[in-house]
């Protein structure tokens, strides 16, 4: 199992490669030797007040005590050793001093040297932490099973397509980049690529968080671990192994799993801190007892002291957080790839949104239609979008979808680009041309009186605007229709704006490359405030600067961007979070990826930054403030007043702390992260 802490002895890395199953093991059947030596025990058979002698029974215990201490034992004896060999005492070797004091004194105890009835102490000291360990194991393993979830997401094997057309199965492995897969309904994708035939709506919660099948059709990408839920689809491979997007993910959950934090840090070095005044405190409390005379009482509180200050629910306090909120982050479509970027969160006060990809689409769409007198927008809307059917202009595929949305099917044929400029093409007998200003310029075409006014109107938004020419042989062309295309504001971002103002964002800053009266008039669709800063026509290089401006007056700035040419802002920010998944995913300049592409998650990371840091100061808190009560306790200090706490308790205690601590931290499964529907 991979390491779930710091490096260290605070943190947990003396774990690494233990196994939840092996302590599973080693509890059960240390419990059933425990048994007998616990039933056989004069002590015990004195507070219930029943009477056991049978040959042989003054053995049970040195026999079956033994065999515990070292079985048993052994995991806490070899983590000692490692701790010594590294110079980094921690908890292993507290117990292992603890154990190994216990047995010793049980042993002397056999040979005459004590009046203690201690084997049974030892056994149900030993057997209680590897219950402890067990479950410890077992809540981090929980935690940090988002990796082999992951894992698990991609088939065993795929169908590839033969080049006689035939398909094949082979191994996932055997794929290369250019391979043609068939992934049939219900199927998962087995590598990263792009649909060459077919459509299918694709279940894609694994990887983005978002619970409802996405739509995705020829020439599109696809992600591996993503399902096919209604329709078979051929997939041209792209990227296999460690350069699909599954992979990437499971680097940064493994990274953010292992990073370590301030927070992390504190607890690291109070562990080491409590190591040494533990020890003090030991050897302090044997001295006092024997010095008050009493050997056996020593030796008791010595080893009680030794037990119930193992500072598990102090090293167990941040990891089983860092775990439980990466891999509760990473299900929501949240990827934590920099602890610290996660820890300020909470504190952020601004949050500045690059708009373009982020806060629209990236993409043009058809916002109005205008048709000159006699025509109707679904005439010239049809016209165009045939002529424009075999571009690949952005703008062009626009309003080929409009058409096709509305179920338009015109048919051009003579298409011809004119660079620069526009297409023409001929439907149904009469030539067409479709463009901007300068095909009006070069055709010199004038823009009828009832489309001028819409497209003023749609171009003092920022929209671009394309005309729809007739191109009749007699004359001048003639413009009949007119068509003002905007980048589209995400349904989600308004929602995103608004949720970040109840989550206590005093400020939303927007900033864009576009002219001011699209960055208005996006910002104004959003709802943005007297409050709230608009950035417009600002070149990539600036935004850093913008970044920058905004901290020199004190403010905390999260920016969320593509994490492309906004990685300079991305980097400078308090937090950077960057938007999209894909091979891309491990963007370098963000501390979070949102993989869903949805704004709204920006919120969830706030919720997220705030629930961890809330949990981690409970653990911490805890942890140190048991040890503070607990420590002088073992110790005998209200010995006086008859309150005493033998080894066995002790144990329970430190355990029943460790418990705390990890049933705290798995309240963090109940944050909502992934936007509602």
């Amino acid at each position: 199992m991979a390491a779930h802490g710091g490096a260290g002895h605070g943190g947990h890395d003396e774990h690494a490669g233990h196994d939840p199953e092996a302590f599973r093991r080693k509890f059960w059947l240390s419990l059933v030797l425990t048994l007998p030596i616990v039933a056989t025990s004069h002590m015990i058979m004195d507070w219930f007040g029943y009477s056991l002698d049978f040959p042989g029974m003054s053995l049970a215990g040195p026999v079956l005590g033994t065999v515990v201490f070292v079985y048993g034992g052994w995991p806490f004896l070899a983590g000692a050793v490692a701790e010594v060999r590294d110079r980094a005492p921690g908890m292993m070797l507290l117990i292992a001093m603890a154990i190994s004091v216990a047995y010793a004194a049980s042993l002397a105890t056999s040979l005459g040297v004590f009046g203690l009835d201690f084997w049974w102490e030892l056994a149900a000291l030993v057997t209680i932490m590897l219950l402890g360990h067990w479950q410890e194991m077992k809540a981090i393993g929980q935690a940090q099973g988002a990796l082999a979830a992951l894992a698990a997401l991609l088939p065993d094997d795929a169908e590839r397509l033969t080049a006689g057309g035939g398909a094949e199965r082979v191994p996932v492995a055997a794929l290369a980049v250019g391979d043609t897969v068939l992934v049939r309904s219900g199927a998962r994708v087995p590598a990263d690529g792009r649909i060459v035939a077919g459509a299918a709506s694709l279940d894609e919660s694994m990887i983005t968080g978002e619970s409802r099948p996405v739509s995705r059709g020829a020439g599109e990408r696809v992600v591996a671990g993503t399902v096919a839920t209604d329709s078979a689809i051929r997939v041209r491979v792209e990227a296999v192994g460690d350069q699909t997007a599954l992979a990437g993910i499971g680097r940064l959950v493994a990274q953010a799993q292992s990073a370590r934090g301030r927070a992390q840090v504190l607890a690291d070095r109070f562990a080491a801190m409590l190591f040494y005044v533990a020890t003090a405190a030991a050897v302090l409390t044997f001295v006092v007892w024997w010095v008050l005379g009493d050997l056996d009482q020593a030796v008791v509180r010595t080893v009680t002291v030794l037990v119930i200050a193992c500072p598990h629910a102090l090293g167990l306090a941040i990891p089983l957080v860092v775990a439980l909120s990466t891999a509760v982050s990473a299900r929501a479509g949240i990827l934590v790839k920099d602890r610290l970027a996660l820890e300020r969160m909470r504190t952020v006060e601004a949050v500045l949104f690059d708009k373009t990809g982020t806060l629209t689409k990236g993409a043009h769409t058809v916002t109005g239609v205008a048709a000159a007198a006699g025509l109707t927008e679904e005439h010239v809307l049809d016209i165009a979008g045939a002529v424009e059917a075999d571009s690949e202009h952005p703008l062009a595929r626009a309003l080929t979808t409009a058409a096709g949305r509305r179920g338009l099917r015109a048919q051009a044929a003579g298409f011809r680009s004119l660079t620069g400029r526009g297409v023409q093409a001929v439907v149904d007998g009469h030539g067409y041309a479709v463009g901007g200003p300068a095909l009006l310029r070069e055709l010199g075409a004038t823009v009828p009186a009832d489309l001028r006014e819409p497209a003023r109107q749609w171009s003092q938004r920022g929209a671009a605007v394309l005309h729809l020419l007739r191109l009749d042989d007699a004359g001048t062309p003639a413009v009949i229709g007119a068509f003002g295309l905007e980048d589209e504001v995400r349904p989600e971002a308004r929602e995103a704006i608004a949720q970040l103002r109840q989550a206590g964002i005093g400020k939303i800053v927007m900033i864009t490359g576009d002219a001011w009266p699209v960055a208005e008039a996006v910002a104004a669709d959003l709802g943005l405030t007297a409050g709230d800063e608009v950035f417009a026509e600002v070149l990539p290089a600036d935004k850093d600067r913008t970044v920058a401006g905004l901290q020199e007056r004190g403010l905390r700035v999260a920016m969320v961007g593509d994490g492309v040419n906004d990685a300079p802002a991305l980097t400078r920010a308090d937090v950077g979070l960057a938007i999209g998944a894909g091979t891309d995913v491990a963007i370098e300049s963000s501390g979070v990826v949102l993989a869903s592409s949805d704004p709204r998650a920006v919120t969830g990371v706030i919720r997220l930054s705030q629930a961890s840091y809330r949990k981690m100061v409970q653990n911490l808190a805890w942890a140190a403030g048991y040890n503070v009560v607990a420590i002088p306790l073992a110790a005998g200090v209200l010995a006086w007043a008859g309150i005493t706490l033998s080894p066995a308790v002790g144990g329970v205690l430190m355990s029943a702390s460790t418990i705390v601590v990890a049933l705290n931290a798995q309240l963090l499964r109940r944050v909502r992260l992934a936007p509602r529907p």
